[in-house]
């Protein structure tokens, strides 16, 4: 089955961490469900290509997969992502996440062999949750599960 990730904004911390028992949905956000698309390999190696950062400095900001739930749970975590990730996706045009899906694609992390058009989509969904966030001066979240 894979791990699950639901990406989602909350105010802030604390009402993101909220979801760590029942999930996102559970505490009526709406949540962007996916399988494979980690926030750290992953979702950084999108946000280096969409912000033209090398992946090292987007992993050293302080909120980049900054844990919020307890680091011994065994199944479960919520993660923050970054502003600049936020923004970024809230600033891009549907042919600028296209861009960045085609060489994301390629990206090592997806064995050089992801879908363009599946990875844009993402983004694009990802996108309207993060302009909905910088709108009401939200944060974006990941909530996982193995």
């Amino acid at each position: 089955m894979g791990n699950l990730y639901q990406y989602f904004r909350a105010p802030d911390d604390a009402t993101a961490l909220v979801t760590f028992a029942p999930g996102p949905a559970g505490i009526g956000l709406e949540p962007l469900d996916v399988s494979g698309m980690d926030p750290y390999l992953m979702l950084g190696a999108a946000e280096a290509l969409l912000v033209g950062r090398l992946f090292e400095d987007v992993a050293a900001q302080p909120r980049f997969n900054h844990l919020l739930s307890d680091p011994d749970a065994d199944s479960t975590w919520v993660v923050t992502l970054t502003d600049q990730l936020r923004d970024a996706l809230a600033e891009a045009s549907t042919e600028r996440l296209a861009e960045v899906a085609v060489i994301w694609s390629r990206a090592e992390e997806l064995d050089g062999s992801g879908d363009p058009d599946s990875l844009a989509g993402f983004l694009e969904q990802l996108a309207r949750i993060a302009r909905e966030a910088r709108e009401q001066r939200n944060g974006l979240y990941c909530w996982m599960s193995l």
